[in-house]
């Protein structure tokens, strides 16, 4: 099982405690680290010291890590043009020597598209303007680098795209396309991504969009294309501790209101994790993204390290 850690800065880091964050991350051997791309706190009250740029950080952590996987989950395809974004990605994957992950959604928080003057279109423009995006992004990265990329669709129309720098990564660096959605999603996974994500759901949930993924992939016939079977992973929100006072210290925050949709939260001992994380094995996930909450609390990722990871078996 591959285990990755997921932050969510925009609940209040700066880049200093995201490099602590993500050294120790590497240094205690998960796999990756990930953040998510959002530009405001979900809550009334703004976390301060107030937002980072998801791709800025990233190409810093870059040249601050050297084995660790980077990635988000998942940058808004609201917020960034299809063209600069492949630019962008693939110069971080550069910079990182071939270890940049590119999770990729709709958008949906339309306050943070508000308070920024970000467009917020309907979500079936939302969806149409992704699978454009991920035509883009995946056929700039595949263009030989003597050759050039054009793309007329109806939101974006590029002509004659150099289609440089090439990423390290060949053809690209892999692509995460997740969510709960039933139909546009796994459509989308099936076609384009590497990695398909079902988010801190249940396994039983989770069970059920794996499935739909799997019956897009037989329609797409991505396995009679030779193209590699579709990755299926899981998020899962964690607060552990050495005894239930101190997992449930670390899961307060979890009750607060905000606007992330209902959650299924490992609150326990370090042995619940190792068997949730067993459950989701069995349904076919081979990697986690374990959520840490608290940019503070290094504790929590030694803890996990220590009585976690060796119990999983496979590559962490």
């Amino acid at each position: 099982m591959r285990v990755s850690v997921f932050t969510e800065p925009h609940r209040g880091a700066d880049y200093d405690d995201q490099l602590r964050f993500a050294r120790l991350v590497e240094e205690t051997g998960f796999e990756g680290f990930f953040r998510a791309d959002h530009y405001r706190a979900m809550g009334d009250e703004p976390a301060l010291p107030g937002p980072t740029d998801a791709w800025l950080t990233l190409a810093a952590l870059a040249r601050e890590t050297s084995r660790i996987r980077l990635g988000t989950l998942v940058t808004s395809a609201t917020f960034r043009l299809p063209g600069p974004l492949a630019v962008m990605v693939a110069q971080v994957d550069r910079m990182s020597g071939g270890r940049v992950e590119l999770g990729i959604g709709a958008g949906w928080y339309e306050r943070e598209h508000t308070a920024y003057g970000i467009p917020f279109p309907p979500v079936s423009e939302r969806f149409d303007r992704l699978a454009e995006q991920l035509e883009i992004v995946t056929g700039l990265w595949r263009t030989p680098s003597d050759e050039t990329y054009s793309f007329t669709g109806e939101h974006y129309r590029l002509v004659d795209a150099p289609a440089l720098p090439k990423p390290v990564q060949q053809p690209g660096p892999p692509v995460i396309v997740g969510g709960r959605g039933p139909k546009r999603t796994p459509e989308l996974a099936a076609r384009y991504a590497d990695e398909f994500n079902m988010p801190f759901k249940s396994v039983a949930e989770t069970a059920v969009a794996y499935e739909r993924v799997r019956e897009a992939c037989d329609r797409a016939g991505r396995d009679a294309s030779g193209r590699a079977p579709l990755a299926l992973s899981a998020g899962i929100v964690v607060a552990i501790g050495r005894t239930d006072a101190e997992a449930q210290r670390r899961a307060a925050p979890l009750h607060v209101t905000s606007a992330l949709p209902p959650e299924d939260p490992v609150v326990g001992s370090p042995a619940q994790l190792v068997d949730r994380i067993g459950e989701f094995a069995a349904i076919g996930a081979t990697r986690v993204h374990l959520r840490l909450i608290d940019f503070d609390d290094l504790d929590h990722v030694e803890l996990i390290a220590a009585e976690v990871l060796p119990r999983l078996d496979g590559p962490r």
